[in-house]
């Protein structure tokens, strides 16, 4: 908590007094708590204006049930600029998606985009960022969720790709919680920048790595991987050996 947690803004749905307390950058955006379309890109819009106003040079939308190796996504980042055009994380379709783009009251048109799905955390740079205000500043941005009637994050590649004319950079170093998370191997932990957890084809998914924490102790994993690349971390039993 010393480091980066006072640093961190924790944007959520609800009031929550407790976690307000605890961390102190709790940003209630006042959106719908349902995984609806227009609640989620409700809630992606005021994360947008958020990082505008911060002038900070990267926004990662990462979602709650990631894990961030701070360590790896400072290394990916710092091989690119912030102020040059960057959209960068990991499809979840081996395609680029189809949409209707409704131009005007009756007028439809057919637009296809690759987008970086929000389950394994994106980012991009402020440079792009900023090109990207007509369409996602104030009110805007879920104006254009609306004209394609998809979710916050094929929106952001709607935008990015499809009317700034921006290709999405592949990473293979984003995980979510829709690909088989066993695959990745416990030695290359330490490149990834993005782990997820959850269900795989009816089967808990999550990382396979030994560690001082059980499964039932640590279901996500997420504990037991910290651990593995951060041992000096006071909560980590020093017992261990990985």
């Amino acid at each position: 908590t010393a480091t980066w947690l006072p640093k961190t803004f924790i944007f959520t749905d609800g009031e929550d007094e407790a976690l307000a307390k605890h961390t102190g950058n709790v940003v209630n955006t006042n959106c719908s708590a349902a995984h609806s379309r227009q609640a989620l890109s409700c809630k992606m819009a005021v994360e947008y204006d958020r990082f505008i106003e911060s002038g900070r040079k990267w926004f990662c939308h990462v979602d709650d049930d990631n894990y961030v190796n701070l360590r790896a996504l400072l290394r990916l980042l710092a091989s690119y600029l912030h102020t040059q055009d960057v959209y960068i994380g990991k499809p979840s379709l081996d395609r680029p998606i189809q949409a209707t783009e409704r131009v005007s009251e009756n007028k439809v048109r057919p637009v296809h985009f690759w987008f970086a799905t929000g389950g394994a955390g994106f980012c991009i740079s402020r440079g792009l960022a900023l090109k990207m205000s007509p369409w996602a500043s104030g009110g805007h941005f879920m104006s254009t969720a609306e004209r394609i009637r998809l979710p916050d994050d094929c929106t952001i590649g709607y935008i990015v790709e499809a009317l700034l004319g921006v290709p999405l950079i592949r990473s293979g170093l984003f995980h979510s919680h829709l690909e088989n998370l066993q695959q990745v191997p416990a030695s290359e932990l330490h490149e990834q920048v993005t782990l997820s957890y959850g269900m795989f084809e009816n089967k808990r998914n999550a990382v396979h790595v030994k560690g001082p924490f059980s499964v039932e102790a640590d279901p996500s994993r997420f504990r037991s991987i910290h651990c593995h690349l951060y041992p000096d971390t006071p909560w980590c039993p020093h017992t261990a050996i990985f």
